[in-house]
């Protein structure tokens, strides 16, 4: 398998995570969606990273659906997702809100680095900020801090090295001490640190 992106975004730095904890070999094509964008277009015309080239060809992208399909290959004791409904349903909410938290950073980071600085727009941004902030107010409130890996923990920590990496002036670290610890934990583990954030 090919996993096609930079790993400075989170979605591709989740599957990378993700896939070297399933235990799947691939390889990994660092192509960015803007200075390398003919060549990315090559593997996949939609430009969306990640992108995952199956060993058939079968190509596939967006992350959650990426990791869908790899969690029903993976064996029971590799999943990163709880089969019961209920705890599923509660590492899904996790999910949400990290996903959540994912998007509003790149929307933020994307506003400053794309749009002429006489046009930005301050009530977008604002309006942005506040559901990134709420995303991430929810999630220090109910982050589990169990020493077991799954998809929710690996998720939440991988957007906050994000947000601090990108947007640290909106989100304050020392107002979610829970998720800060989670994930300087998680980012000692050695799935992390073999797709560091860059």
């Amino acid at each position: 398998m090919k996993l096609i992106g930079m790993l400075d975004s989170p979605y591709v730095r989740r599957v990378a995570i993700s896939l070297e904890l399933y235990g799947v070999d691939f390889v990994h094509e660092p192509l960015s969606v803007f200075r390398t964008f003919t060549e990315f277009s090559q593997i996949n015309p939609v430009v969306k990273a990640p992108t995952l080239v199956l060993d058939d060809g079968t190509v596939l992208m967006d992350s959650s659906l990426i990791l869908d399909y790899l969690e029903t290959l993976a064996p029971a004791d590799k999943k990163l997702l709880p089969s019961q409904p209920a705890a599923r349903a509660r590492d899904l909410q996790t999910l949400g809100l990290a996903l959540a938290a994912c998007e509003k950073s790149v929307q933020i980071v994307y506003e400053h680095n794309l749009r002429p600085a006489e046009k930005l727009h301050a009530p977008w941004l604002d309006r942005v900020s506040g559901q990134l902030l709420a995303a991430y107010s929810l999630l220090e409130k109910q982050l589990s801090d169990s020493e077991a890996l799954s998809q929710a923990s690996i998720t939440a920590a991988v957007a906050w090295s994000f947000s601090q990496f990108t947007v640290a002036s909106v989100v304050k670290a020392d107002a979610f001490p829970n998720l800060k610890h989670h994930a300087e934990r998680l980012e000692q583990h050695p799935a992390f640190k073999k797709y560091p954030i860059e």
